[in-house]
C-alpha cells in the first residue's frame, strides 16, 4: 500500500495546475452514454475515479479510451463510443469502489429504459442514502425495486413519460442523476429544490449541447423537455473548484510572508461568494486574473469561523482543509458542517499532529496556534477530503508525518505529490507493509 511521506517546513512557491473537476468528469462520461456515438471530452483528471468509472462503463458494451501522460499541466481526453450499448447494468465488484457509478442508473434509463445497477460503496465517513435518487426515476415514471443488492428499474413501454420531483434536502448527486433520465422522457419533467453548484450546471450544458431541452440551469427549479435521443459532441470539462480551494488554503500555510504562488487553469468563480469573502477574512491576499489565482504568504491569519451549506455556500468539500489553517490562526474558530454533520474522522489524525481540536455534535472546535506548532507523526487518511487535510497539515508540521493509504488520495487529487514537489514541498510517495504499520488499527 502507498503512503506520503512529508518533511515539514518546506516552503510553497511558483506555481501550481488545477486539473479538470472530478465531480463534474463523472457525470459528463455517464452523458455520453445517452448518445449513439462517440462523444469526446477534454480537460479529464487522472484520477483513480475515472479509471473505476471507465471500467463500470465498459461492462455495457460501450468503448472508453482514455490514455493519461505524465504531464500534469497538458489537459487529458476521454472519448466514449457508446454505439454498442447492450447490457444494462452496473455490477456490484465495480460500483461498490465508488458511489458516482450510481449514475449508471439515469444513464442506462435515460438510454434504453431499463437498468440493473448495484447498490454503491464508497467512503466511510459517512451514509449516503441513495433513496433520493429512487424517488426521482419513480416521479419520472419508472418502475423500481430491489433485489439481491441490485435496484432494478424499467420504463413502461421502454421510455419514461417524466414528471414532477422536489429533492429534500438538495442533493448534487441525485439532481445529476435523475437529469441523465429526464433528458430522454416522452414529456415534461419539473425538477424543483435541485443543487446549483457548477458541476450541475456545467453537466447541464453538455447536455443541452447533445440536444437536451433544459430551462433553468444555475435556479433551484429545472424544466426539461425530453427528447428522443442525443447526438454525440466534443466537450471540455471545467477546472476542479475543490482542488483551486485546497491550494489557496496551502498558499495561506506554507507560502512565506512576502511570497506568491500562483495557480493556473482555474474557474475562480466557481468556488462561491462564501469560500472566498471567508478566505478574505482570514487576511491573506489573493488576486484573480482569468484563469490564474494568485495568493500572497502571510506572517499571521485571523482566525474565521465557517458553517457549510450547499452552493453557492461554503463546500463540505473544504471544511477538513479550513479546519488545518485555522489550526495556525492566531485565535480560536470554529468549522461547523450542516452538510455532513459526522465528517470528522480526520479530527483524530489531526490531533495526533499536536492540534487543538474538540468535536461538539456538527461542530469542531478550533484552538488555533496558541503557540503550539504542529508536530510530524503516523496518521491515516480515512476519505478523500480528510486525506489531503492530513497532507497540509504536514507540510507545516515540524519533522517527518507520515500519511497512510493514501488511495483515498488518489481518488480525488490529481498527483498531488508531483505538484506539491514541483512547488517546494519535500513530499514522496513510498510504499509500506500495512500490516506493519504504525498507527493502524488491527
Amino acid at each position: 500500500m502507498d503512503k506520503l511521506v512529508i518533511q515539514g517546513g518546506r516552503p510553497l512557491l511558483g506555481s501550481i495546475h488545477v486539473g479538470g473537476s472530478k465531480n463534474t468528469a463523472l457525470p459528463l462520461m455517464a452523458a455520453a452514454l445517452l448518445a449513439d456515438g462517440v462523444t469526446t471530452i477534454h480537460n479529464i483528471p487522472v484520477l483513480k475515479d475515472v479509471a473505476t468509472f471507465s471500467n463500470v462503463i465498459r461492462v455495457t458494451g460501450a468503448t472508453v479510451t482514455w490514455d493519461p501522460d505524465d504531464d500534469p499541466n497538458t489537459p487529458e481526453t476521454i472519448t466514449i463510443d457508446a454505439s454498442n450499448l447492450h447490457h444494462y447494468e452496473a455490477p456490484y465488484d465495480l460500483v461498490k469502489q465508488m458511489r458516482a457509478s450510481f449514475y449508471m442508473l439515469g444513464a442506462l434509463l435515460g438510454r434504453g429504459g431499463k437498468a440493473r445497477v448495484s447498490l454503491p460503496g464508497g467512503c466511510a465517513w459517512g451514509p449516503r442514502p441513495v433513496d433520493l435518487h429512487i424517488k426521482g426515476m419513480e416521479a419520472l415514471g419508472a418502475e423500481v425495486h430491489e433485489e439481491g443488492g441490485y435496484v432494478i428499474a424499467q420504463a413502461p413501454g421502454g421510455r419514461l413519460p417524466g414528471g414532477r420531483m422536489r429533492f429534500e434536502p438538495v442533493s448534487v448527486g441525485a439532481t445529476i442523476n435523475v437529469l441523465l433520465a429526464a433528458v430522454t422522457a416522452s414529456g415534461e419533467s419539473v425538477l424543483e429544490n435541485v443543487a446549483s453548484e457548477p458541476d450541475v450546471v456545467v453537466f447541464g450544458e453538455m447536455l443541452q449541447a447533445m440536444g437536451a431541452q433544459i430551462e433553468g440551469l444555475g435556479t433551484d427549479t429545472l424544466t426539461v423537455q425530453g427528447v428522443e435521443a442525443l447526438r454525440p459532441v466534443e466537450f471540455t470539462n471545467c477546472p476542479d473548484r475543490i482542488e483551486l480551494g485546497t491550494y489557496m488554503i496551502a498558499a495561506a500555510l506554507a507560502t512565506p510572508a512576502g511570497e506568491t504562488l500562483t495557480i493556473t487553469g482555474a474557474r475562480p468563480e466557481h468556488l462561491g461568494p462564501d469560500f472566498t469573502e471567508r478566505f478574505r477574512e482570514t487576511g491573506v491576499p489573493f488576486r484573480t486574473d482569468g484563469s490564474t489565482v494568485e495568493v500572497d504568504g502571510v506572517d499571521a491569519i485571523r482566525p474565521v469561523s465557517i458553517e457549510t451549506a450547499p452552493y453557492p455556500g461554503f463546500a463540505t468539500d473544504l471544511q477538513a482543509q479550513w479546519t488545518v489553517m485555522m489550526t495556525q490562526a492566531d485565535g480560536p474558530s470554529t468549522v461547523r458542517d450542516t452538510v455532513y454533520t459526522d465528517r470528522f474522522k480526520h479530527i483524530p489524525e489531526l490531533r495526533r499532529l499536536g492540534a487543538d481540536l474538540r468535536v461538539e455534535g456538527d461542530t469542531v472546535h478550533v484552538a488555533g496556534k496558541n503557540g503550539r506548532p504542529l508536530s510530524g507523526a503516523t496518521v491515516m487518511s480515512t476519505d478523500l477530503r480528510a486525506s489531503v487535510s492530513l497532507v497540509l497539515a504536514g507540510m507545516v508540521a515540524e519533522g517527518e508525518t507520515d500519511v497512510l493509504r493514501v488511495y483515498h488520495l488518489d481518488r480525488g487529487y490529481e498527483r498531488l505529490e508531483g505538484k506539491l514537489q514541483r512547488a517546494g514541498v519535500d513530499i514522496e510517495r513510498e510504499q509500506y507493509d500495512e500490516a506493519h504499520a504504525e498507527g493502524v488499527a488491527a
